[in-house]
């Protein structure tokens, strides 16, 4: 896991290119067609763009040195900027393509040639495909064994891979929702079929931005380890011949590859000091062995009575 925070966010790079690309491609298309949707999804394509800037500029001010004002460094500002991208999301993302649609569904104006609608819509679902693709594939090392995935998702500590991969699923529904707007409006003649596409692509993208400012809430406030790492913790701790019973193990999440960890312990009753001093060391070197992205250890040292 220490491996994979040095590593460079592939999959944010990857969504950024694409989507700048595609909401020039869409806003293009919709000045030829009129489309209400392709209005929408060129906004999505932006917002998207703009969201994973943040996105890289939470991760290089994440990684900033611990210093008096932050003993233990900057690494939960990643989740900060991981909820200004909801908000973003929602409100610019949502907010607009829902005001667009609605405006259409007033004021409904009959589509031009659909061809530009269908050929950048095609070329998007390739892009947003692709950038899916990757940050999926960055995302299952992390699954554990027979874990489900929503409950994968759930217990990621990583809000820039979770972030792309709900959007580039948000844009990927999105798609189909613009390519079946274009359609039945254009075959139908019914322009208020655009403009509800574009109402339901706002709301698709004020869904995900909810999801995204729910998990970003939870780690900014203090999220504990996984459950198996705080089981495997104590039973590390509980295997010193030294240590006489376990109390707490309490975990806090400083960053997605960092954790705070405090230990309750309780000695043996024979041991003395310096025997006791060995025992912490023991443990504290056992525990980062065997989970590297525990990095601040602090222990509650008391005799067995």
């Amino acid at each position: 896991m220490a491996q994979q925070a040095e590593e460079k966010p592939i999959a944010v790079w990857g969504a950024i290119a694409s989507n700048s690309i595609i909401a020039v491609a869409k806003f293009t298309a919709a000045f030829f067609t009129g489309s209400s949707s392709m209005i929408s999804e060129g906004i999505h394509s932006t917002v998207d763009t703009a969201n994973e800037g943040l996105l890289l500029l939470g991760l290089k001010r994440s990684k900033r040195p611990p210093d008096d004002a932050h003993p233990f460094g900057y690494g939960q500002e990643l989740y900060f900027w991981s909820l200004v991208v909801a908000i973003v999301l929602f409100g610019l993302g949502g907010g607009m393509s829902i005001y667009e649609g609605i405006v259409h569904l007033l004021n409904p104006e009959g589509l031009e040639d659909p061809l530009w609608n269908y050929v950048v819509l095609g070329i998007a679902f390739v892009a947003e495909g692709t950038s899916w693709t990757i940050a999926l594939r960055k995302f299952l090392p992390t699954i554990e064994e027979e874990e489900a995935l929503w409950h994968a998702i759930r217990n990621s500590k990583d809000p820039t891979v979770l972030t792309v991969l709900f959007e580039d699923s948000a844009a990927l529904s999105g798609l189909v929702v613009a390519f079946l707007g274009v359609w039945l409006s254009h075959q139908f003649d019914q322009p208020w079929i655009d403009g509800t596409a574009s109402v339901i692509i706002g709301m698709i993208l004020a869904v995900v931005a909810f999801l995204l400012a729910y998990e970003s809430r939870g780690l900014l406030i203090g999220e504990s380890a996984d459950p198996q790492v705080i089981a495997s913790i104590r039973q590390i701790a509980e295997a010193d011949a030294g240590i006489a019973a376990v109390q707490r193990v309490l975990t806090m999440h400083l960053g997605p590859n960092e954790v705070l960890l405090t230990l309750d312990l309780r000695f043996a009753p024979n041991l003395v000091g310096e025997e006791i001093a060995n025992a912490i060391a023991r443990v504290e070197t056992a525990i980062r062995e065997e989970h590297p992205q525990i990095e601040q250890i602090f222990v509650e040292a008391q005799k067995y009575r």
